[in-house]
């Protein structure tokens, strides 16, 4: 049985995610162990580890540091071990270099790039980008394999002020509109993010779901 580890570090909807991935993992029928944990040797010992967050980038960045060997444990299980990643909202935007939200905070530096404000084309429009939207697809990736994608695609739940926007388009998964693109998905190797909360987006959320925790990269 593979164990996935939820990281609590004080920020995400840790219950929700949880529930989604359990539910995901029937659906798929993985066996898998889901596991929401603070313990840096749980994360350690994971074979596949998820990162959520919400809020401040610096906040949660701030929230890894406070857990002694949190981060240490990270880097080793997803970096040296390359067991599959999935970071949600702030834990996918950690992944970059830096994040410029209320100064400038050091990211984790897998997906080269920076977290900027959104800048709608179009005035009107609201931020925090908040609500359902359809997902466009840059490049084919394994866990959105069955998942429908276009105007015509599933919708995908985003509340969010920042997105990534890496060095290297090709790290680019999927984008939606909101005035402009705006970076829905990002993935290299065995790391994977989504801007998105898969944990609140339904059919899409719970098939992407169920796709990382079959995912062999």
């Amino acid at each position: 049985m593979l164990t996935a580890v939820i990281i609590d570090y004080g920020s995400g909807n840790l219950h929700s995610a949880g529930k989604a991935l359990e539910r995901a993992a029937r659906e798929a029928e993985a066996d898998t162990k889901v596991k929401i944990s603070s313990d840096p040797a749980d994360v350690a010992s994971a074979d596949r580890v998820i990162l959520p967050g919400v809020g401040a980038f610096a906040d949660c960045r701030r929230g890894l540091e406070s857990v002694p060997g949190l981060l240490e444990a990270l880097q080793l299980t997803v970096m040296e071990r390359e067991r599959p990643y999935l970071g949600i909202c702030v834990g996918m935007q950690l992944m970059a270099s830096r994040g410029l939200e209320f100064g400038i905070t050091d990211g984790f530096g897998w997906i080269p790039g920076e977290v900027r404000p959104i800048a709608p084309a179009d005035a009107s429009l609201k931020i925090p980008h908040m609500g359902w939207n359809t997902l466009t697809a840059a490049t084919a990736h394994p866990l959105l394999e069955g998942i429908r994608t276009g105007a015509d695609g599933l919708h995908a739940y985003f509340v969010h002020s920042y997105h990534l926007v890496p060095d290297n388009h090709a790290h680019i998964v999927a984008e939606c509109d909101y005035g402009g693109a705006i970076t829905a998905m990002v993935a290299r190797d065995h790391l994977a993010g989504t801007q998105f909360h898969p944990e609140k987006s339904q059919t899409l959320g719970l098939k992407l779901l169920s796709n990382f925790l079959n995912w062999a990269p």
